[in-house]
């Protein structure tokens, strides 16, 4: 059998030249290389290099050593020092004196205070013994002497007997005198070099001292050592970072009282996800004071200032301290009951609203019986998500009836369509005037009520629940009304304000309550008789303390409340709460309540349970829009002839066109909108957005041939 071999390798041999007519040309271009670039100047490379070893971890490790081992010696003295001085003077008993003194335990004081006189007496003995001490040290020197001399010469009789020599006699003596003169030479052989290692042994000594105490500053301590963040409270964490806190009474008071400076503090207890402690504050020390250095005080606690909370108690001169665990306040609370519980229902009377936690971690619930109520805090943390869901908890229970004027407009109350008998949404004067009617409206209601009881005093009402979310836009309306009275204003002249006064004098009687929601308060956005006739006064983070005493009252602020303390941003949702609707700690003025949030979609949820309770409700939507208008055609006619007009000076023109329809929430994006749906949008000339006049004719021609028509009211 034959055949072919197939070689499986390829040849290595060198390939045929390709033919000379196939071959190509290629042209190379020769890029010159680039520049070196210029040389770093020395100057600047050694910078670096310092600033590399300066910065580096272990050039940062052995300055805290160097600096940690030599506080070491300085505290050793300190600490060595005061041992001594305890020991030699009653300062100890002193201390312990006033320390039971400060925790009012009078009989220990007076214990101390007989330890003290017994040390002073046997002190005194002694200093009086000395006076004699000389006299008698010579005499006993003399007399040792003598009878030390004696005894050798005896022992030498003895020895010359013994040994039949007479110089046997002094033989003792002469030993005695040698051993004396071998301990004279030795303590000169070694005093030479005890002077020089003595004192390095005692640094080390005062070393070993500080080193087991730990007196060096915490951030040159070793990092098994080094107080670190979330680190237990105990009592002497509490008593060092009230010494260090910068009153120099307060730090005299604890020094003086030693070890203990302890007996300011009472018990520390577990108090939800944090401890709480009263501290006793010694005289001549302000309760303000303390207060007035929340930061400084939490971070001696290692703790950052919104996990720290200083309250003033009934008890005269004391704080108490509720120090959260490290970061247990960034994070959630969970849902609402009203979420998770499908089958919470609601008593106006009896019950209270479901409104979040407090600080120790129980549930906080708030009574709306017969309390008119106001919310406040800066813009966009949670104050609508707060009033809302009281009101959807209230909502829950049928002969509640609702009256709201929602001033902002999203639709943040639009789930109320259907449970209130009035809801009002916008921001516009239209709407403010009538939100300022519908509550004109609840004072006849009010007064119908009160004439109702005079005739039948066991006639009972529907509590009726007046809503106006963002009532600043009330106070701050500048219109003026047919009558010439002003729809805002805190005078006795303005209709808003003067109809909130009514309702907070005389509708609680007959279950006719105010909520107001506001933001950023001051005097003008929020008057001072219309915030005080508030029964249930709540704020959120707040910029300064003179709105937190708008928002609480004094008597709150003076007593701990600080929502100007809290957070922007990270604390919504927390309200610092002064009311007598809610449980707050014996001796407080204020409670701090994290609010549960729900969200739209739960709130329609909630809101659907409430309407199938109800029988059904006819809600008036009290602003009529009037006549629709083609914003189109309108935003042609106020172009006119000119080729293009600035955005602003479109909208300009539009509100002076029509100032009901196009208010103020008439903007550049609407516009835009507006616009685009047919095809076109604003265009920028020399960087300012503009409306082209024959854009907006073919957005028009567009819309014609497509048949649709474009409306707004």
């Amino acid at each position: 059998m034959s055949g072919n071999v197939v070689p499986l390798h390829k040849n290595p041999g060198p390939e045929p030249d390709p033919p000379a007519e196939s071959a190509s040309v290629t042209t190379l271009s020769v890029v010159p290389d680039p520049p070196p670039a210029p040389p770093v100047p020395l100057w600047v490379r050694s910078g670096h290099a310092i600033r590399r070893v300066v910065t580096h971890e272990r050039t940062r490790e052995a300055g805290r050593s160097a600096v940690r081992h030599s506080m070491y010696v300085v505290g050793g003295t300190r600490i060595v020092a005061r041992r001594a001085w305890d020991g030699r003077t009653g300062s100890r008993y002193e201390r312990m004196l006033r320390a039971a003194e400060v925790a009012g335990n009078y009989e220990v004081a007076q214990e101390w205070e007989e330890r003290l006189q017994r040390f002073r007496d046997a002190r005194h003995r002694r200093r009086m013994d000395l006076l004699h001490s000389p006299v008698d040290a010579a005499k006993g020197l003399a007399v040792g002497t003598g009878v030390g001399i004696g005894g050798l010469v005896a022992l030498g009789v003895v020895m010359a007997i013994n040994n039949g020599d007479v110089a046997d006699t002094l033989t003792p003596l002469n030993a005695t005198i040698e051993f004396i003169a071998l301990l004279i030479r030795i303590v000169q052989i070694v005093w030479g070099p005890a002077l020089t290692i003595g004192p390095f042994l005692a640094l080390l000594a005062l070393w070993s001292v500080g080193r087991k105490q730990q007196a060096a500053p915490n951030w040159a301590l070793p990092a098994t050592v080094r107080s670190g963040e979330g680190e237990p409270i105990t009592p002497s964490i509490v008593v060092k970072a009230l010494r260090d806190l910068g009153v120099p009474a307060l730090r005299n008071a604890i020094k003086e009282m030693g070890d203990a400076g302890a007996a300011m503090l009472g018990p520390i207890r577990i108090a939800g996800c944090g401890v709480e402690v009263d501290v006793t504050l010694p005289s001549g020390v302000s309760t303000v004071e303390v207060q007035q250095r929340r930061r400084k005080l939490a971070e001696n606690l290692t703790r950052h200032e919104h996990e720290v909370f200083i309250t003033i108690p009934q008890a005269a001169r004391t704080v108490r301290l509720w120090v959260a665990d490290s970061g247990a306040l960034d994070e959630p609370i969970g849902p609402s009951p009203l979420v998770t519980d499908e089958t919470m229902t609601a008593d106006y009377a009896k019950g209270k609203a479901p409104w979040g936690q407090d600080l120790r971690g129980d549930a906080a619930a708030l009574s709306l019986f017969q309390r008119h109520l106001l919310v406040t805090g800066l813009s966009n943390q949670g104050k609508t998500a707060a009033l809302r869901a009281l009101a959807l908890w209230l909502a829950l229970d049928r002969s509640v009836q609702f009256w709201i004027a929602d001033l902002k407009g999203i639709g943040d109350w639009a789930m109320f369509d259907g449970i209130a008998s009035v809801l009002i949404e916008g921001p516009s004067d239209d709407h403010v005037i009538q939100a300022t009617e519908m509550v004109e409206d609840a004072v006849e209601e009010m007064n119908r009520r009160i004439e109702a009881r005079r005739n039948d005093p066991t006639i009972v009402f529907s509590p009726l629940i007046v809503t106006v979310d963002e009532a600043q836009l009330a106070f701050m309306c500048p219109v003026i009304g047919d009558d010439k009275r002003p729809y805002g204003g805190s005078k006795a002249t303005s209709r808003y304000f003067m109809a909130v006064r009514k309702i907070h004098n005389q509708g609680r009687a007959v279950d006719v309550l105010m909520w107001q929601g506001t933001q950023d308060p001051t005097d003008q956005n929020l008057p001072k008789l219309v915030r005080e006739g508030a029964h249930t006064r709540a704020s959120l983070v707040l910029g300064t303390e003179s709105q937190a005493r708008m928002a609480l009252g004094d008597k709150a602020v003076d007593g701990g409340a600080a929502p100007h303390l809290l957070r922007q941003g990270l604390d919504k949702g927390t309200l610092v709460i002064a009311s007598d609707g809610i449980t707050i700690p014996a001796g407080q003025a204020s409670i701090t309540v994290r609010t549960h949030f729900i969200d739209d979609e739960a709130a329609v949820e909630i809101a659907a349970r409430a309407k199938a309770l109800r029988n059904g409700v006819t809600t008036l939507k009290a602003v009529d829009h009037g006549e629709e208008r083609d914003a189109l055609a309108d935003v042609a006619t106020v172009i006119g002839d000119a080729t293009r007009l600035r955005t602003t000076e479109v909208l300009k023109r539009l509100h002076a066109l029509d100032s009901k329809v196009y208010g103020n929430q008439w903007t550049n994006d609407r516009l835009k909108r507006l616009l685009e749906e047919h095809g076109e949008e604003p265009k920028k000339s020399h960087g300012v957005m503009v409306v082209h006049r024959d854009h907006v004719l073919r957005a028009l021609t567009n819309r014609d041939n497509n048949g649709s028509a474009s409306a707004t009211g």
